[in-house]
Formats: C-alpha cells, sequence, structure tokens
C-alpha cells in the first residue's frame, strides 16, 4: 500500500487542515497586501531594498562585501520553492544531494557550495542557521515555504557563524510577529495525490508589549516512480507534518525578545532511488538474467561506466519493499536498536522528527550600543528501513549459512537495511555591536556549542533480527567554543576597511558503544576495557579564522570589493576498527599510516566582487570571482591488511587527510524590472575544481587511476544556471491582476568519483505558473518540469549484491538519485 494513501485519513479530511511551512511564519501584512507585480518588483530588482544579516547586521544586500544569494518571502512563493532543494536549482553555486549508501531519501542531506564537496555522507562543508542559530545537521531543515527570507552565504562564514561554516552558510531567517491580526489560509492539489495545505495566523496579545505568529501545515505527495517489483507501489512518497509559533516580547523600547519554536516529522514511504548495473546477475539454477549488465566499458578486467550514464533499464527502479511478518517482527526488536521500536519507523522508508527552540534578546544600551544573547536548542530523531541491493527477486533460496535462518526468512535479493540515529545540541552567544553612525564599526562575542550525534545501522538477507538488528555505534560530541571579532572603518566616504576573525577551540571526543568496548592494544589508545558511555578517545584544536575585506564605492550605486579569509573544518575520529583487530593486527595498521583522529582541512580563499544598481535601479547586478586552495582535504581510504593472530584478512574504512584542491570560479546574479508589468532575472556560475594530490585506493582499484592530479571534485556541478519571467496585466474595472511566470533551471553533470569517468547526465527544468488575484484572494495554477527531464540529481558508486557475494567488495554498478517528474497543480490563497 503506498504510503500516502495508508497515511491520508488521518490527517486531510476535506481539505480541513490548514499548515505552513516548517521554517518559517505566516505572510507578513505587507506580502499580504501585495499583487503579483508587487511581488516581482520586491524580488526582481524593483525599489524593494533587500536586507541581509551575512554579518550579524541588516544590511543592504548590494552594500554588503560578501557573496550572499537571498530569497523573500515574495520570490520563494513567486518561484514555487517548497525544499532546499527547490532553492538549489535557482542559488549560483549550490549544490543539494540527497544520497548516500545506496539511499536517496530526506534521512541524508549534504549541502555543497563552490564545489566543496564533503569526504563523507556524515561530513558537513557548510552549516545551516534559523535566525542564525546553528542547526547541527543539515536534515533538520528541508521543507521550505515563507521565511522572511533565505540567505546563502558563499566562502568562509567562520567569523560571524562559527562551526563547519568552511565553504559557506545557509541562514533561515523567521518572519516577526505583526502589529494586528492577519492571516493567511491556503491550499493545493496537484498530479499524484500532492497536496499542501497551510494555515498562519499572528497578531497582537497585548499592545505593544506582547504579540505571537503560530503556523502549521501538511504536505504530501505520491512518488513519481513505479516499483517494477512490488505491483500497485510508488517510490519517493513523502509526508510532512510542521509548526512553528514565534512570540515577540517588548518590555521597553530599547528592548525586544523574540522566542521561536518549530516542529517537523516526515513520514516517507520507500525511497526512489534507480539502479545501473555493471555485470548480468544470473538465477544459479535457470540462468535467467535476474538483473541486466548496463556498462559500457572496462578498467582492466573491472567493467564499469565511461562518460555519461545511460537511462535505466525497464526493469528499474525495483525493490523488495514488502512489509511482511518477518519485517516487521525485526522492527518490533529492541535488541540493539538506537531508537525505541516505536518510535522508529514501522516498515520499509522514512520516519523522521525534528524540533528547534531559540531565544534571541537585543538591548539597546545606548544609541551606538546594542548587546544581543543568542541561545538554541536543536533536537533530531530518524528510522530509515531500504532494501539495499535496489533490485527485486524471491525467485532464489536465501544460501546464507549459520546466520540462524528462520522460518520465513527473506529470499537471497532481500537486503533489508536499518538506519537510525539520533543528535541534539545546545548552543549559546553573546554579542556586543557598535556603531555610532561614524567611521568606525565594531562587534565582539562568544560563542558555545555543544553538539551529540550518535548513529546505528545493520542489517542483511540472513539472520537479521534474531540476535539483534541494529548496530550502535559509540557516540561523538563535538564542544566548540569561540571569541569572535568584526571591525570595520570607513578611511574615506567610499572606502572601507574590514577585520573580522574568530579564534576557535574543538573539542572532539568519541565514547565507547553501549556495550563498552576492549582495546587489545595500546597502538592507537590505551589498551582494556571501557565501559559503555565511557570516553574512548578525545582531542583539542584550536585555530584562528581571520578574514579581511576591502570595499570601495564607486558611486552611491556601485561597489568594489576584495577579500581574503581562511577557513578551518574540524577533524574526523576513525574509531570503528579498535575493537575488531587484534594487537598484532592493530599495530600492523597504526604502522601503515592509519590515525584515530585526522586533522582538520584549511582553506586560503580570495575573493573579489561587485555589486550595484543601474538604470534608476531598474536594474541590479552582483558578480563575484574566487580562488582558493583547499589543503589537507579529508578523503575516504581503505586499508587492507592479514591479522597475524588469526589470518583473518580486513578491509578497513578510515577517513584521512589525502588531497590538495585548488577551487576557482565566478558567480552572477542579475534582475531587471523592464517594466512595471514585466520582470526578469538571470544567475550563473562556474565552479571549478582542480585536484592537485590525492589518494583514493577505491577508486584506483576500480579504475585503475592513480594520478588524479587535474581532476574535478565528485558530486558538483561546475556550471550551473537560471532565468526566469514574469509578466502581470492589470484586469479593467477591477482590483485583479493576471500574471505568468516561467522559470528555467539548468546543472551540468557530476561525477561519481575523483577519476572523472563516469557522470550523470546534465539537468534542466522548466516550471510555469499562470494565475490571477489580488491582496485578498489569489488562485493560480502551474506545471513543475514541464519536459519530464529524467536526469539523475547524484549517483554513487555501489556494490552489486550476487547470491554468491562475489561483487560486494568492488563497485560494480552505481545508484542513482531519481526526480521528481512532471507535476501539475492548483494553489488557492486567502489572507485576512
Amino acid at each position: 500500500m503506498n504510503s500516502i494513501k495508508r497515511l491520508r485519513p488521518s490527517f486531510i479530511g476535506g481539505c480541513s487542515i490548514i499548515a505552513v511551512v516548517i521554517s518559517a511564519n505566516s505572510i507578513s501584512a505587507s506580502a499580504q497586501q501585495a499583487t503579483p507585480a508587487e511581488q516581482a518588483d520586491s524580488s526582481n530588482g524593483g525599489s524593494g531594498e533587500i536586507v541581509v544579516t551575512a554579518r550579524k547586521r541588516a544590511e543592504d544586500i548590494l552594500k554588503t562585501p560578501v557573496s550572499v544569494s537571498a530569497f523573500t518571502s515574495e520570490e520563494i512563493q513567486a518561484k514555487g520553492i517548497q525544499s532546499v532543494s527547490d532553492m538549489s536549482n535557482f542559488t549560483p553555486s549550490l549544490k543539494i544531494v540527497g544520497s548516500a549508501s545506496g539511499r536517496n531519501d530526506r534521512s541524508f542531506q549534504q549541502v555543497i557550495v563552490r564545489g566543496f564537496t564533503p569526504s563523507s555522507a556524515a561530513a558537513q562543508t557548510t552549516s545551516m542557521f534559523i535566525d542564525g542559530v546553528p542547526v547541527s545537521t543539515a536534515t533538520g531543515i528541508q521543507t521550505i515555504t515563507d521565511p522572511e527570507r533565505i540567505e546563502v552565504l558563499k566562502g568562509p562564514q567562520s567569523a560571524y557563524f562559527g562551526r563547519q561554516t568552511f565553504a559557506g552558510a545557509v541562514n533561515v531567517v523567521t518572519k516577526a510577529p505583526p502589529s494586528s491580526f492577519e492571516g493567511t489560509a491556503s491550499g493545493m492539489l496537484g498530479t499524484r495525490d500532492n497536496h499542501d495545505v497551510q494555515l498562519g495566523v499572528g497578531g497582537p496579545i497585548f499592545d505593544g508589549l506582547l504579540g505571537f505568529r503560530a503556523t502549521v501545515q501538511e504536505n504530501a505527495k505520491q512518488g513519481s516512480w513505479k516499483n517494477q517489483g512490488v505491483r500497485g507501489q510508488t517510490l519517493g512518497d513523502q509526508r510532512t507534518r510542521a509548526a512553528t509559533l514565534a512570540l515577540h516580547f517588548t518590555p521597553a523600547s530599547n528592548l525586544t525578545a523574540k522566542a521561536f519554536g518549530m516542529y517537523s516529522q516526515n513520514d516517507d514511504g520507500p525511497n526512489a532511488t534507480g539502479f545501473l548495473a555493471a555485470y548480468a546477475v544470473q538465477h544459479p539454477t535457470t540462468g535467467a538474467i535476474v538483473v541486466p549488465d548496463s556498462s559500457n566499458c572496462s578498467f582492466g578486467a573491472n567493467r564499469y561506466f565511461c562518460g555519461t550514464l545511460p537511462g535505466l533499464p525497464s526493469t528499474s527502479p525495483s525493490m523488495n519493499t514488502v512489509d511482511d511478518a518477518f519485517i516487521k517482527n525485526f522492527l518490533a526488536n529492541p535488541k540493539g536498536r538506537l531508537i525505541d521500536p516505536k518510535d522508529g519507523v514501522q516498515g520499509y522508508g522514512l520516519k523522521s522528527r525534528f524540533y528547534h527552540l531559540h531565544l534571541a534578546v537585543d538591548w539597546e544600551a545606548t544609541d551606538a550600543l546594542t548587546l544581543s544573547s543568542l541561545t538554541g536548542y536543536n533536537n533530531e530523531r530518524r528510522s530509515q528501513l531500504s532494501d539495499l541491493d535496489l533490485y527485486y527477486d524471491t525467485s532464489i533460496p536465501n544460501q546464507s549459512t549459520g546466520l540462524g535462518i528462520g522460518a520465513g526468512a527473506p529470499s537471497y535479493f532481500n537486503y533489508p537495511y536499518l538506519v537510525e540515529a539520533v543528535s541534539r545540541d545546545f548552543s549559546q552567544e553573546l554579542r556586543a555591536s557598535y556603531d555610532d553612525n561614524g567611521p568606525f564599526t565594531a562587534t565582539l562575542g562568544a560563542s558555545y556549542l555543544n553538539a551529540f550525534f550518535q548513529g546505528g545501522g545493520g542489517g542483511n538477507n540472513g539472520g537479521l533480527g534474531v540476535s539483534q538488528f541494529s548496530v550502535v555505534s559509540g557516540a561523538t560530541r563535538n564542544k566548540t567554543y569561540g571569541i569572535f571579532f568584526g571591525l570595520g572603518y570607513k578611511i574615506t566616504p567610499g572606502l572601507s576597511i574590514n577585520f573580522d576573525g574568530r579564534y576557535q577551540v574543538d573539542h572532539i571526543i568519541a565514547y565507547a558503544r553501549p556495550d563498552g568496548q576492549t582495546l587489545t592494544s595500546s597502538a592507537f589508545a590505551p589498551a582494556g576495557f571501557y565501559p559503555g558511555g565511557s570516553v574512548l578517545v578525545e582531542e583539542k584544536y584550536r585555530n584562528f579564522m581571520p578574514r579581511v575585506i576591502v570595499n570601495y564605492d564607486i558611486n552611491p550605486e556601485t561597489m568594489v570589493y576584495a577579500s581574503y579569509s581562511k577557513g578551518i573544518n574540524p577533524a574526523a575520529f576513525n574509531t570503528v576498527f579498535l575493537s575488531n583487530l587484534s594487537a598484532p593486527a592493530q599495530a600492523l595498521a597504526a604502522a601503515a599510516g592509519l590515525k584515530i583522529a585526522a586533522r582538520p582541512e584549511k582553506l586560503d580563499n580570495y575573493e573579489i566582487g561587485l555589486k550595484g544598481r543601474a538604470f534608476g535601479n531598474v536594474v541590479r547586478y552582483s558578480f563575484a570571482a574566487y580562488y582558493g586552495i583547499w589543503k589537507d582535504q579529508l578523503n575516504a581510504i581503505t586499508t587492507t591488511l592479514t591479522d597475524p593472530a588469526t589470518g583473518a584478512f580486513y578491509s578497513i574504512q578510515a577517513t584521512d587527510n589525502t588531497g590538495r584542491v585548488r577551487m576557482t570560479g565566478i558567480e552572477g546574479d542579475i534582475t531587471a524590472a523592464v517594466s512595471s508589468r514585466l520582470t526578469l532575472g538571470l544567475n550563473g556560475s562556474i565552479n571549478d575544481s582542480s585536484i592537485r594530490s590525492l589518494s583514493a585506493p577505491t577508486v584506483t582499484r576500480l579504475t585503475g587511476v592513480s594520478d588524479f592530479r587535474g581532476k574535478e571534485n565528485p558530486l558538483t556541478s561546475k556550471y550551473a544556471a537560471s532565468a526566469s519571467a514574469q509578466y502581470t496585466v492589470p484586469i479593467e474595472a477591477s482590483d485583479l491582476e493576471a500574471f505568468g511566470r516561467i522559470d528555467f533551471a539548468y546543472k551540468s553533470g557530476v561525477y561519481t568519483n575523483a577519476a572523472n569517468t563516469t557522470k550523470t547526465p546534465d539537468l534542466t527544468q522548466v516550471n510555469l505558473r499562470a494565475g490571477i488575484g489580488n491582496g485578498t484572494v489569489s488562485i493560480e495554477a502551474f506545471v513543475n518540469n514541464v519536459f519530464n527531464n529524467k536526469a539523475y540529481p547524484s549517483a554513487i558508486d555501489f556494490s552489486l549484491f550476487t547470491n554468491t557475494g562475489n561483487r560486494l567488495a568492488n563497485n560494480a554498478g552505481v545508484a542513482v538519485a531519481l526526480r521528481e517528474l512532471r507535476t501539475a497543480g492548483v494553489r488557492v490563497k486567502y489572507n485576512f
């Protein structure tokens, strides 16, 4: 049964549900009264000034000497953006990857800015924020509809935003409660059971003292892809429920406090992932083809893919996703689970929950001095079950032995795998800002972040669930302490210099597994037994990250700037192998160069930019070019050895500083209000990465390529562009306006690995919208992905599961993310 159909009746109830997106509040008074033309004017280069907080103070985006893309609430509505992935289509230098370890779903999200691809699924080079409060996991913010704005800051942002802003930061700015009571209700119905129902209300509780804004939401859709193995099932079903509450307290004219809370939960069906095998798999008895060979080349003895990946074979996507008694018993077994079974996924798919709280207090101590406090807390829990072999077949008996297989165990080609994770973090920032409207400005602050993460996963097609279902790893904790400053001085009316910096201490801790760990050797850490939850290893790293910016106003409408900034990305731990190896084997691993703690990554980034207005503010533009050297790049490595004590062969996965990459690029954004009726937008980027040195044994074994010099980073688009046009027509003898809009997005294909032998097709998307409305009521029709483009958003090298297991250790196929296909619908909105 499709997950959307299963869940629909409980919450929809004849369109009685109303909601708004998780990261925002309801429509502001100004947006409520905006006509389509006014919305376009505000977002596409009209008279409305876009204000951003890229340096923790409000500034005109065209006067901010930082490369930043900003989406206002009006622009988000006009483009129909509902997710971070949608936003990335229209943002130069931003790429969202939702694929990892053979699955493409909302349990995973990598935010890639300017081609800085993280080393692993668990790593980040760009962090996310809500009103400046860090959100430690990128999956916390996925669905967006109506914030005040979203800011995408490019380049190292350590000085003001802190940890893991190595390549950039994404900041969601929520709306303040309105000064008078108002609300918005909207509903959308579309093809494949798409629906989105929203309600937002706000206003004063006590005039001039306390105001509120509250929202609720549900949106859901059936997936675009049919499961070729399970009749009548779609892949990629999603449902989100969310609510927000904001309280704004002003006990004095110079003191304000804003409390914001957000809750969201995802309940999704089996994920939409396709598979391209490099070898055919045959039935051991009949010889029938179970999985076809889609390869087009060979690297020595290894069959694989060269150039652009082909389309899916007729047998894909195909997964065994039947929630039979065997699966239900597995999921009900609490042994070895990280999440209580009643709170976890109940079948194939994803169940996740996220909530966020923060309190912001600003006190204007004097006309020039403002003291601020920002306190935040995040908590996320997610549980996901997938069929890891990515194809369906029940005709081959399970040949696993010695695994305690019981009655009703799955066939061999059924590999259920559970992934669970919990994360929580607390942050506190104190900041003093000085600005007396003179030549000198200053910011001084201190911050603290305590982030906890624990993951678990396990599964196979044998005795899964007989003894335990999931294998819980030891937890990790990052305690980050920082002192930061920003100093600005206007040398002349047009020339300014800014010096920012942050001194940061990263205290990284790895804990023993819940059942305890015994270390047989002191090669990496003191030998002995470590009780569950005790400190296994810990390290402290101290770094200073400066940024210098010089900007010059050529005239009141044009600014140029140049900057240098240093980025530091925290180190990573390798602890999985500590209990698996004997003492002699650990000594061999240490001699081979394997380390518990990798060094932090480092970046020296140089940037120049040009921003301004032309033709009386009809045209707005922003251009930037950058050059960076990414040193001590973290990469996944594999070390193989034979245990001298047992003779066992081990293939050890770890992370190490094995790369150095030169990063260069240009970005541009132009918007024009050609007339009161027509607005145009165009942006694009070229993000070129050139590997200078790299050790990637897994890629070398697959492709034979050992010299990666000049190759590009994988999983990132080198070229990207988008364009938009909106035209409005007043309707005579009424206050209504009709409008039509087209949005086009392009991203070049991405490589699956550093050898650059295999890549995805180029991705394009065309969206059309047309409607009629005024400041009170509007109705619009839309078609997204008009030409039904099926290009894979991302792809990863993956194993091929066979009945003999001979392809598990080698990449013998590619798992491809499947995008949403053509979707049409109607949206109605009412402001009151």
